[in-house]
């Protein structure tokens, strides 16, 4: 993997998140990789570091893996690639099921953290939790955000990582 400055895999992560969606992975205390389908995330600039923020709920069990891990990882398939496996792996929980044995997904080392990687893909990015807040019921400023996406409540958690290093597959 070649190592890349965050912003040179924007097209292809935004590409991505309106399509089939990426990973995000969590690990647990073990070690064991847990990937979760996301469709929204964030690439930016906070507190003058990159930083990629997701959006989990806490009724997921990534939400409970990231919290007690601190970290997680941003995997970004190719284009029109592991559409199956991020079919499963939004669909099905990691409390369940292990989706990594499940699916015989290879795993890299991560290199500036404990979360592994996903080989297959085009784009990592490896990030440390510098901050979460949760969205709070009657404080989105879009009532219709509210009641397409969060009718039953079950709000999510911003999770704001700073990215220690992205890469590319070579």
């Amino acid at each position: 993997m070649k190592p890349i400055n965050p912003w040179e895999g924007f097209v292809q992560l935004q590409e991505n998140l309106e399509g089939n969606g990426v990973f995000l992975v969590s690990v647990d205390k073990e070690g064991r990789a847990n990937p979760m389908t996301i469709g929204w995330g964030l690439l930016g600039t906070v507190w003058r570091r990159p930083v990629f923020l997701v959006l989990v709920r806490p009724s997921r069990f990534t939400h409970h893996l990231i919290e007690e891990s601190g970290g997680f990882a941003v995997c970004v398939p190719k284009k029109g690639e592991l559409c199956d496996a991020l079919g499963f792996c939004g669909t099905h929980s990691g409390r369940q099921v292990d989706k990594v044995r499940e699916l015989g997904l290879e795993l890299l080392p991560g290199r500036k953290g404990r979360v592994p990687l996903l080989a297959g893909c085009a784009v990592h990015y490896e990030c440390r939790v510098v901050a979460q807040t949760r969205l709070a019921q009657g404080k989105l400023f879009s009532p219709e955000i509210q009641a397409r996406y969060y009718p039953e409540g079950d709000l999510h958690t911003l999770f704001f990582g700073e990215i220690l290093a992205a890469w590319r597959a070579a």
